[in-house]
């Protein structure tokens, strides 16, 4: 025994992957969003906002040490003492909704558009 397609099985399959298609495509990251800032988090705890638009560079210590460097609009690890390095590794990052991290000193650096101001709140 054999199945066959019918012309509507194939539309509907079609309709099916166009609609897949579109929510997969609706919560990819944006690429020309422009960064405005970056929120720096230790143990899931805000520790600092700084705006990429001000060249800066500061120490994150825990238990290891991680130097991050605000330059030209964009954020990087430049320098950590953690076993691995992957934080560095990541390299600079200008794109929202990016972020980088380092998992021995539980440090996360999420790259944020917008003014850095809250809209809402919900709870």
């Amino acid at each position: 025994m054999r199945l066959r397609f019918q012309k509507w099985d194939i539309a509907v399959i079609a309709a099916i992957l166009v609609m897949a298609l579109a929510v997969f495509a609706a919560f990819l990251p944006r690429e020309d969003a422009p960064a405005a800032y970056a929120e720096i988090y230790q143990d899931g705890k805000l520790l600092k906002t700084v705006m990429l638009s001000e060249d800066q560079e500061f120490t994150v210590t825990g238990r290891y040490t991680n130097t991050v460097t605000v330059c030209d609009g964009k954020i990087a690890v430049t320098h950590s003492d953690c076993p691995g390095g992957d934080c560095v590794s990541c390299g600079w990052l200008d794109g929202a909704g990016r972020s980088i991290v380092c998992l021995p000193n539980a440090l996360e650096i999420r790259v944020l558009a917008g003014s850095g101001d809250v809209d809402f709140v919900v709870g």
